[in-house]
């Protein structure tokens, strides 16, 4: 394990510190750093996953029970709330 010292706004790291429940420094930089590590690896999937073209139409017959309901814009919709809260 690395040490080195580094100067962190401590109200940052303070508010930081009240959203991850961690109580050291320490611990709150790693969660920090494992969350955007995360968050990284979760946009990659998103992007791969928005890559695939998938054909939705008709949906709305696949379903047994109760009727169905039509999917075919349920991706337009991610991608629109997803863009929101980029934006935010």
């Amino acid at each position: 394990m690395t040490r080195f010292t580094v100067d962190i706004d401590e109200e940052l790291l303070a508010g930081a510190q009240r959203e991850l429940h961690t109580d050291t420094k320490v611990a709150t930089l790693n969660e920090a750093l494992r969350l955007a590590a995360e968050r990284a690896k979760v946009r990659e999937a998103i992007a791969e996953l928005d890559s695939v073209e998938l054909d939705l139409s008709g949906s709305e017959r696949s379903f047994r029970f109760n009727g169905g309901r039509d999917l075919g814009g349920l991706a337009e919709r991610a991608r629109r709330e997803a863009a929101e809260a980029e934006e935010s």
